[in-house]
């Protein structure tokens, strides 16, 4: 991780209490960020390029319109970057570790998310941005507001230690009914998975029931940063051409005074 993550990072998680908060099993409140918390997110980030980001819960579509995105703006000419959640390499054996024997208590996937998130912006998403290029990211730190709030952890610590991340140019949040969602990821495979259903919070013996009160519950708080933040709003319950559509149509009003690079698109990591 570099040195400016790295320090914003542990300035971050030693400002909320020195120590993780202990989680509540409770449904979360309020979930708004506390008087005086200090973030990026309240002002344009100072780089040449632009962020774009997709959120929403599992089973929205947003990695799909992300993808179909970024082929677009391929063919444009735009050199993209692509970065999604939990990827880093950093984390990635530790926390497929911790998945495996179920060692993961709430505030401890909150800090290692954010440790991913800490990596990913210092050689991810800074230096393309640096660059001049679009980045697209596969879920943000709305996603950590969401989800660890809904796994109990104190939303006013979540925030302070996300408290680095620049703000996106752009954020589109894909909203979807549970029960579509429920049956877009049962139609791919066989079984949820375990954390995704929130059976590590032991909210029902059911998968399915489980995903439904803990997704809930998630779907519940992104209503209300999708409020706080401004974001715009995709009905994920339209077919995926004309969700592309108005994708497309947002991206393009978003990019109007953009001048960044065109041309040949080596930036696409894919």
């Amino acid at each position: 991780m570099g040195s400016g993550a790295a320090r914003g990072f542990a300035i971050a998680a030693g400002r909320s209490t020195g120590s993780a908060p202990r989680a509540s099993k409770a449904r979360p409140r309020n979930t708004a960020a506390r008087p005086g918390t200090r973030t990026l997110l309240t002002r344009s980030h100072p780089y040449p390029g632009r962020l774009i980001a997709v959120e929403g819960i599992d089973g929205s579509g947003k990695s799909t319109q992300l993808l179909l995105l970024e082929r677009w703006l391929g063919a444009q000419g735009y050199r993209v970057h692509f970065t999604e959640w939990n990827s880093s390499p950093l984390v990635r054996r530790s926390m497929r570790r911790g998945k495996k024997k179920d060692l993961l208590t709430p505030s401890t996937f909150c800090l290692l998310h954010a440790v991913d998130f800490a990596d990913r912006l210092t050689y991810q998403i800074v230096p393309p941005l640096k660059a001049g290029m679009i980045v697209l990211a596969d879920r943000y730190v709305y996603t950590a507001f969401a989800r660890d709030v809904a796994r109990g952890v104190d939303p006013g610590w979540v925030r302070d230690v996300y408290s680095f991340a620049p703000r996106p140019d752009l954020t589109l949040y894909f909203r979807v009914p549970i029960e579509t969602s429920l049956d877009r990821l049962l139609t791919g495979r066989t079984k949820l998975k375990y954390h995704e259903a929130g059976m590590d919070l032991g909210l029902a013996n059911d998968p399915v029931e489980s995903f439904r009160v803990f997704q809930s519950r998630v779907l519940d708080i992104y209503d209300e940063v999708t409020r706080e933040f401004d974001l715009p709003v995709i009905d994920a319950t339209k077919d995926i051409p004309t969700q592309q559509q108005e994708v497309r149509e947002v991206v393009q009003a978003m990019l109007a005074d953009y001048e960044g690079p065109r041309g040949e698109n080596h930036g696409t990591l894919r």
